[in-house]
C-alpha cells in the first residue's frame, strides 16, 4: 500500500473484525480450537500497527516468526458476506477494506521473505516488506471436524466472494 520498494509493512495501520485466531503449532498447523485475541498480539479489534507488537515475547509470534495465521471472523451466519477489516499506509493514505463469504482470513507478514525476489525495476523485498490477506477456510480443515467443513460432494455447489476494496 505504500507503493513500489516501500522495505517494511511495520508502519502499516489494521484492523480486523476477529475475535479469535486458529493457534498453530511450529510448523505453522493449527493445532485445536480458536483463541481469543483479547490481551494478546494478536488482538487487531483496535487499529495497531503490524510491527507494534510483531516482535513480542509470544509463542504463537515466534511459531511464525510474525504473523503467519488465521484469524476467525466475527460472523452471523455461515455464509454471510462480512467485513473482514481496513490496513492503511501511512506513507500514501492508501486504504483497502476486505469482505468476504469466507469463515477465515489468513494474515501473513512476510516473515520468511529473504530479499531474493526481485520485483519491478530490480528492486529486492527484505523480510517484512509485504503483507498479505488470504481469505480461506481453516487450515487442516479436513483433519479438524470441529472446523467448518471442505468437503464437497458431488452435485454441490461451493461459491465464495471476496472484494479488496481500495481508496485514498
Amino acid at each position: 500500500l505504500s507503493g513500489q520498494g516501500d522495505e517494511y509493512i511495520g508502519d502499516h495501520l489494521l484492523m480486523m473484525n476477529a475475535e479469535s485466531y486458529l493457534p498453530t503449532d511450529d510448523t505453522a498447523i493449527p493445532y485445536g480450537d480458536a483463541e481469543s485475541v483479547k490481551g494478546t498480539p494478536m488482538d487487531f479489534t483496535e487499529p495497531h500497527t503490524i510491527g507494534e507488537r510483531i516482535n513480542d515475547d509470544f509463542e504463537q509470534l515466534r511459531y511464525g516468526n510474525g504473523y503467519d495465521h488465521t484469524f476467525v471472523l466475527n460472523k452471523n451466519g455461515e455464509d454471510d458476506y462480512t467485513y473482514v477489516g481496513i490496513c492503511e499506509s501511512p506513507k500514501t493514505g492508501i486504504k483497502m477494506e476486505m469482505f468476504t463469504t469466507e469463515p477465515g482470513v489468513q494474515v501473513y507478514s512476510g516473515n520468511w521473505m529473504t530479499g531474493n525476489f526481485a520485483g519491478k525495476t530490480g528492486r529486492h523485498y527484505p523480510r517484512r516488506s509485504a503483507v498479505c490477506f488470504e481469505t480461506q477456510h481453516y487450515p487442516d480443515s479436513i483433519n479438524k471436524p470441529q472446523y467448518p467443513s471442505v468437503i464437497l460432494r458431488p452435485e454441490e455447489l461451493f461459491e465464495s466472494r471476496t472484494t479488496y476494496r481500495f481508496s485514498v
